[in-house]
């Protein structure tokens, strides 16, 4: 090995010896080196999980409670009834007389029909019978009308003298009652009367030219009602069958079923109502005649048309036949004609109205009563007479068609299988035949 190369070994190790040593002084002057500061670890984060996959979401019908479910669909179904009965108004509104002619003819109609079928019976042809009864029985309402209004002329002049002295009568009883009443605010109240009739003279006089149309409209009226009650007593059975082809296909055996009942249930009432309305009026009339009350005649044929308003025309009638008689007779013979108003209307709701209209038109009073407010405030006296034969009517209609569909869905149970039927001969030859013996 040559020497340079064991030289240079040589100096390579004495060099590291000294490093070394170099190093352990050092060491020893700083002290033990500290230990390396553990490295704390960061906080793991757990991955996130995957999101569970969503499921199916709810129904929004099953969502909302069931009270409210209900709730709504009551209610949208009224808001479409509602709607429905509020344009159905607006259209008869805007045809009032036609509409009002027709249902008064209907009425006419129900009344006189069993006499075109009376007649009809009797051999008479169906064309002169109805011509004979329609024209009858509107000379009859004629003959009233004329009767009154005859009656009301020939006595005014003497009912206004009456009246004028009851009224000086009840001014002497007033200035000498207790009440303390002075001449001077006798004269007040009716100078006050006096202005507030000058004051609307001007309405007075618009009411008075607007008369020409109400008697225009009633003329039409008149006609209106005398030709539909001839064609519906003429024809009234091909008008219904013309009637059900509009009806669909499905409600027309309901509609078929109930259509008869809802007319007995008119007839009922309205020859009920007239059979009533004319005992009424002979009772009330012969009582208030018998009291010498002036035209006692008309005033029974005001209660006769009157009564065709169930309980506001009879306490109206009687409340005419009342003031008549404390303005011309007195106090004393205004109380007997309010005792005799009172007996004989006792007598019609008690006895006369659950024995002649019985259980055709049951109608519960508090309905008659709102039925007729709503009639009256809806259209007038014309809406109160017709208002309880349409509820009627239509108690009797819903009535049937509830029977009809509860009928309807019950599940017609399969006949029963008749018993085997043996034939003689059979039985004679199985009773010979030893075979069959036991």
């Amino acid at each position: 090995m040559p020497g340079w190369l064991g030289r240079l070994g040589a100096g390579l190790t004495e060099m590291s010896e000294r490093l070394d040593e170099r190093r352990a002084e050092v060491d020893q002057d700083e002290g033990p080196a500290p230990a390396p500061a553990r490295r704390t670890a960061d906080p793991v984060v757990p991955a996130p999980r995957p999101a569970a996959p969503a499921g199916p979401r709810p129904d929004p019908a099953q969502a909302v409670p069931w009270g409210v479910r209900v709730a709504a669909e009551a209610g949208w179904r009224l808001l479409v009834l509602a709607g429905t009965v509020w344009v159905l108004m607006r259209v008869i509104s805007a045809v009032q007389l036609v509409v009002f002619a027709f249902v008064i003819a209907l009425l006419v109609t129900a009344l006189l029909q069993p006499t075109v079928a009376r007649l009809t019976r009797r051999g008479v042809p169906r064309g002169p019978a109805t011509a004979l009864t329609a024209i009858l029985g509107f000379v009859v309402i004629g003959l009233m009308g004329w009767f009154v209004t005859w009656q009301v002329m020939e006595n005014i002049d003497t009912l206004s003298n009456q009246i004028q002295n009851g009224i000086d009568d009840l001014r002497n009883w007033l200035l000498k009652s207790p009440f303390h009443v002075t001449d001077k605010q006798i004269n007040q109240i009716a100078k006050n009367l006096r202005e507030a009739i000058g004051a609307n003279t001007d309405q007075i006089t618009s009411a008075g030219l607007e008369g020409v149309q109400v008697v225009v409209e009633a003329l039409t009226g008149i006609l209106l009602v005398f030709f539909s009650t001839l064609f519906l007593l003429y024809d009234g059975e091909r008008i219904w069958q013309w009637f059900l082809k509009l009806v669909p296909s499905a409600a027309r055996p309901g509609v078929a079923g109930a259509g008869p009942r809802a007319w007995r249930t008119l007839t009922a009432y309205v020859r009920g109502t007239v059979l009533v309305a004319l005992i009424d009026a002979v009772f009330i009339g012969i009582g208030i005649y018998f009291l010498d009350v002036p035209m006692a005649v008309p005033l029974a044929v005001f209660i006769f048309l009157f009564s065709f308003i169930p309980l506001v025309g009879a306490v109206a009638s009687g409340a005419l036949a009342v003031i008549v008689a404390l303005v011309t007779q007195g106090v004393f013979t205004a109380v007997m004609t309010l005792v005799v108003v009172l007996a004989v209307q006792q007598i019609e709701g008690h006895v006369l109205q659950p024995f002649i209209l019985g259980r055709a038109v049951r109608v519960h009073p508090l309905a008659v009563v709102l039925t007729v407010a709503a009639g009256g405030m809806v259209a007038g006296i014309g809406g109160a007479v017709v208002a309880v034969p349409l509820v009627a009517v239509t108690n009797t209609v819903v009535g049937y068609l509830r029977q009809y569909s509860l009928e309807a869905q019950q599940p017609q149970s399969p006949p029963e299988p008749a018993d085997e039927v043996v034939p003689v001969a059979v039985a004679e030859e199985n009773a010979q035949d030893p075979a069959h013996e036991v």
